[in-house]
């Protein structure tokens, strides 16, 4: 039996009865009663006629909505082959894994394709303790690595774990900011991996130092311990560089990408990592593996979005520049309200006074037309993520809705403020 669904109210009533009443209540707040309909660029259309810039989606639409070369690709394999029998050879699958090691030079040779983010960080961690016969892994304080029980172990925030009495991995969170903090683990010989994201998105977009993660990673090396760079929000492009860890020369062993490595059309993540972390692996290839790993038609999504991408990049590098000024100057006009700013390229996080402001702020932006990611662990702070497919137009636009809606919570305050 399907569902017919005519106006937004029968969207809200069947999340309410089948996903959650929160979830309408938050979809409904942010639409002001309307749902999203279509996507186009780096703009989306609600049911009530509106358009939004999309500078949010939690980093997928790096290529903006229905990318046309990625839809192409997508549409010619669902015409030929889309999905795989898991017991044939899929060409979509090697290909798109040729592609990928190629598009990081073949320093990291070996790749398993997931779906989501936390596929790549379980399948990462399980090799690590293969290889190494190790049960402990370091991650880093500020960090978040998914919600699965094993991702979630190295997620940092307490706040994805209330009501779970364990996790299933031996995890140490340590200080971002110590670069002796590594070594203290690693040297008594039990460590696995560290795991670290260059850049922290849900903390913020917290920049890590490269003079810290090359101390951690040298240490970990002098141990046998394999380091790991979770990019799945920051790489491909979306803080500057392919791989924000290979760019700084970090000798790390392997890469984790996902988000827009799908083109923002299917759901696609990878580990690319070294032939000594995927030797167990390379031994029994079925000691790790789901259902829909390989899938033809995200993996036919790849090489159109690695391609798109790379001929966006210099194009990203102006808009880095645009959005750089206009938050220096938001920074000068609400120094009140905004207590710094954070990021890099087409990742920043925007840290106001208090969670307070910042939820005023993120309600203003909804109704106004931009939509932004919150963070969860860090309230305090908004994270902008603009597409590689905006223009400075888009960027000089968000920044007004930006600076109005500021300019509200300023005068109107917020409900930690109010008597």
């Amino acid at each position: 039996m399907t569902t017919a669904i005519g106006a937004p109210s029968d969207t809200f009533d069947l999340i309410r009865r089948h996903l959650s009443p929160r979830l309408a209540l938050t979809g409904s707040f942010a639409g002001r009663g309307a749902t999203e309909v279509s996507g186009d660029g780096c703009r989306v259309t609600l049911s009530d006629g509106r358009t939004a810039l999309d500078f949010g989606s939690y980093a997928v639409t790096l290529l903006g909505h229905r990318h046309p070369d990625v839809l192409a690709a997508v549409r010619e394999q669902l015409d030929t082959m889309p999905t795989s029998t898991r017991s044939l050879a899929n060409p979509t699958a090697a290909g798109a894994a040729s592609h990928l090691a190629e598009y990081f030079q073949q320093a990291l040779p070996k790749v398993y394709f997931g779906l989501n983010g936390a596929d790549a960080v379980e399948v990462a961690v399980k090799l690590a303790r293969l290889a190494t016969g190790r049960g402990r892994v370091v991650a880093v304080q500020g960090g978040f690595h998914g919600k699965s029980l094993g991702a979630l172990a190295l997620t940092h925030s307490p706040l994805y774990r209330r009501g779970l009495l364990g996790t299933a991995v031996d995890v140490v969170h340590v200080p971002a900011d110590d670069p002796g903090a590594v070594l203290r683990e690693v040297r008594g010989g039990e460590v696995a991996a560290v795991v670290f994201e260059p850049v922290q998105g849900e903390n913020g977009a917290a920049v890590l130092s490269v003079e810290v993660l090359r101390q951690w990673c040298a240490d970990a090396a002098r141990y046998g311990t394999f380091t790991i760079a979770d990019e799945i929000q920051c790489g491909l492009r979306r803080c500057g560089e392919r791989s924000v860890a290979l760019a700084a020369g970090l000798p790390v062993d392997a890469v984790l990408v996902g988000k827009p490595l799908g083109g923002g059309v299917v759901p696609l993540s990878a580990l690319v990592c070294s032939e000594e972390l995927y030797a167990p692996l390379s031994a029994d290839p079925f000691l790790h593996s789901a259902t829909f790993g390989g899938h033809p038609l995200s993996c036919a999504a790849l090489p159109a979005a690695l391609t798109a991408i790379e001929g966006a990049a210099e194009h990203g590098g102006r808009l880095a520049a645009a959005l750089d000024s206009a938050m220096a100057e938001l920074a000068g006009r609400h120094g009140e309200l905004i207590a710094g700013i954070r990021g890099r390229s087409l990742l920043r996080g925007i840290d106001f006074t208090s969670s307070g402001v910042a939820g005023s702020v993120v309600i203003e932006l909804a109704g106004a037309g931009l939509l932004v990611s919150p963070c969860l662990g860090r309230p305090g702070t908004v994270r902008l993520l603009p597409p590689l497919v905006s223009t400075e137009a888009d960027i000089a636009e968000a920044a007004d809705i930006l600076d109005t809606a500021i300019g509200v919570a300023a005068r109107h305050g917020t409900p930690s403020d109010r008597p």
